[in-house]
């Protein structure tokens, strides 16, 4: 199908889906569908699209609702009619894209880090393959974390408007008190590490009163509510200054560790995997990482494939 008419069919989307049309925009419409077969085609595809999708998504939704946003729409159109292109098959590519965060506002590749300074002042880290959305509004400073993790220093609000900062994940809110922190995505879970000030925690769905973790106190969060408060170690936010910190830390756990942050498999064998193993690891280079594990515990690294299949084992004698 003719690619403009695949983008004016999504332009209508995003038309229909913000503040409303006008009377004469709905009779600018109807003329473009009309205007030919192949007019008709591409609405028609556009609605079914949108019939598997349940509505417009709200990543591609929020430019609709401000129209002065005029780049931000334009991408959300450019996303939006890609889908189209591949529709029918367009529900799963919207999975695919959701669940990798292509369409976040900040996110990060596998093995790439990135600090970047909000509009509000506070500092975010992103960790590897992350995605987050921003939502700032005369009420709040919301962030969702949709994948990953982030380190996050908060900044006064600017002008004294004292909006709560809120990092928002499936599990639940979490509201900074003028804080330092970090949260990682952890399957069903949500890792919460406070290092200055202190965070509110509120659960999705649990009963339990809202839970205050103060500095040098961490939590997990689940389906369930918020975990006993356990201490910050070193090791459970290094991460923030690009090291991997291991203390008497299995060798399977140090692998997984490190294939966050590389593109492939990275594999530890059966009869090194509870090998107990110490010391700092660049996490931006996760080879010479596996060399200095291999120098120095007389492993051995197997790579094939270029690289993007490697087996720790043990040193054959």
């Amino acid at each position: 199908m003719d690619a403009r008419l695949l983008d004016e069919a999504a332009d209508w989307l995003m038309r229909q889906h913000g503040e409303g049309m006008t009377a004469a925009e709905r009779a600018d419409f109807e003329r473009w569908r009309q205007a030919s077969p192949a007019h008709v085609r591409a609405w028609e595809r556009a609605e079914r699209l949108m019939g598997k999708l349940g509505g417009l998504p709200p990543a591609l939704a929020r430019p609709a609702l401000d129209r002065t946003a005029r780049r931000s729409r334009r991408a959300a159109v450019a996303r939006l009619a890609a889908l189209l292109a591949v529709a029918p098959a367009g529900w799963l590519g919207w999975r695919l894209v959701q669940e990798q965060g292509w369409t976040a506002d900040l996110r990060t590749a596998t093995g790439e880090q990135r600090t970047v300074t909000l509009a509000d002042g506070s500092r975010i880290v992103l960790d590897t393959a992350s995605a987050v959305d921003i939502e700032f509004d005369s009420i709040q400073r919301l962030l969702h974390l949709r994948q990953g993790a982030i380190s996050l220093q908060t900044a006064p609000d600017p002008g004294g408007a004292h909006r709560p900062l809120i990092v928002h994940t499936a599990l639940g809110r979490l509201r900074a008190l003028g804080t330092r922190f970090t949260v990682r995505l952890n399957g069903a879970a949500v890792l919460l590490a406070v290092t200055e000030g202190a965070v509110e925690v509120t659960p999705r769905g649990a009963s339990a009163p809202a839970l205050v973790v103060p500095a040098g106190r961490q939590t997990v969060v689940t389906g369930q509510g918020a975990g006993p408060l356990r201490p910050v170690a070193p090791q459970d936010h290094a991460w923030v200054h690009g090291m991997l910190m291991a203390d008497a830390m299995p060798l399977a756990e140090v692998c997984a560790q490190l294939a966050r942050y590389r593109p492939g498999l990275l594999h530890c064998a059966p009869e090194v995997a509870q090998r107990k193993v110490s010391g700092a690891y660049p996490l931006a280079d996760t080879d010479r990482a596996l060399a200095m594990l291999a120098d120095t515990y007389a492993l051995q690294v197997h790579r094939r494939w270029q690289g993007y299949w490697v087996t720790v084992t043990t040193q054959q004698q």
